[in-house]
């Protein structure tokens, strides 16, 4: 028989083995809700990407907790990368996604109302590296410049493009595109999201826009096909040009020199984090590791897999560790480039 000392010990030993204590992450999470901040309204690319992963993350995440949606627009999804540093919770019950490019805001500095380094967000990964999709200047058929010759000749009219807010793709890569390529623009910001921004387009308050292929394919297929109403006139953050589109020539292509080509390289840096999940710094580090071999097990799955072919949406997953990379990739560019972008969006803020 044992002896009281030796009895205390063994339920002790019981206590910490006992299946009853189970996983702390799996206890944590059990019966939770996980909050997933959408950096922009409903009805657009981010917003669909979101929703998708909601779906179907739980279950691979430890406990087995609900994932839902909250939209939260503004200043081009700015406005949920700060609540997501400062003030979402930070134990593990809240994650996000933002616009691909507040990386390369942060590092130029040249927005001051950014409050967010994006070295300490715990990154989840990115549904896409863009290998499978461009990012295009989309204009309606029935518009005043239908080629690029027309786009870039002096006396042309210029393309006016629907944007979200200063500092976003949607903005800078137009800009980018006049001041390498010669292209023309008329930029109308302050739309509140890119549902906004496709409605208008539709109802021709703008004639213009640029914006992932995939947002085009998944929420307005029909915009693309030969007796659809849009064109495209350029793709970007590609190498070579995308398979759909074999006639359409790639921002590279154009480039009149090295130093513009260089120029337009660095630019599509962001779009290996084309659709980036984060969690808040200081979440504790088995529960990001979690959330991270979650994020990276649901582009495994069958059924997300099922699921986002049926809404037309391009999956290419990468790492949180792939997107650190790419974030000091840009980090360490050619100061005279970081330089030159910096301008961009000091311009791009001034209405420039």
């Amino acid at each position: 028989m044992p002896t009281r000392g030796a009895a205390a010990l063994l339920l002790a030993l019981a206590f910490l083995v006992s299946p009853a204590r189970g996983d702390a992450v799996s206890d944590f999470y059990k019966g939770k809700t996980v909050t997933l901040i959408c950096g922009y309204g409903p009805g657009g690319g981010y917003d669909v990407f979101a929703r998708l992963l909601a779906r179907h993350l739980g279950k691979h995440i430890p406990g087995n907790p609900s994932v839902v949606v909250q939209n939260m627009p503004g200043a081009g999804s700015l406005r949920a990368t700060n609540a997501l540093y400062n003030t979402a919770p930070k134990d593990g019950t809240t994650i996000g996604m933002f616009a691909r490019d507040m990386p390369l805001m942060a590092i130029l500095g040249t927005n001051p109302g950014v409050q967010f380094d994006p070295r300490k967000f715990i990154w989840l990964g990115s549904a896409s590296d863009f290998s499978n999709d461009a990012y295009i200047l989309l204009v309606r058929k029935d518009g005043p410049v239908q080629s690029i010759e027309a786009a870039r000749r002096p006396d042309s009219q210029p393309i006016t493009l629907g944007t979200t807010g200063d500092g976003t793709t949607g903005t800078d890569i137009p800009i980018m595109l006049r001041d390498t390529l010669g292209f023309k623009f008329k930029l109308v910001s302050g739309y509140p999201d890119n549902g906004a921004i496709f409605l208008a387009l539709e109802r021709n308050e703008v004639n213009g826009r640029t914006t992932d292929l995939s947002s085009v394919t998944s929420l307005k297929p029909d915009w693309l096909k030969p007796d659809g109403q849009m064109r495209v006139l350029v793709q970007l953050a590609r190498a070579t040009r995308h398979p759909m589109f074999p006639d359409v020539p790639t921002a590279r292509e154009l480039a009149p020199d090295a130093r513009s080509r260089t120029l337009i390289e660095l630019a599509e840096q962001s779009y290996i984090m084309s659709r980036p999940f984060v969690a808040p710094p200081g979440v504790p580090e088995d529960r990001a590791k979690a959330l991270q071999a979650a994020f990276m097990a649901v582009h495994k799955d069958p059924e997300y897999i099922a699921d986002a072919a049926k809404i037309r949406v391009e999956l290419s997953p990468v790492s949180g560790e792939v997107v650190m990379q790419a974030i000091n990739k840009i980090a360490n560019a050619p100061p005279e480039l970081l330089d030159y972008l910096r301008k961009l969006h000091a311009d791009d803020a001034k209405g420039g």
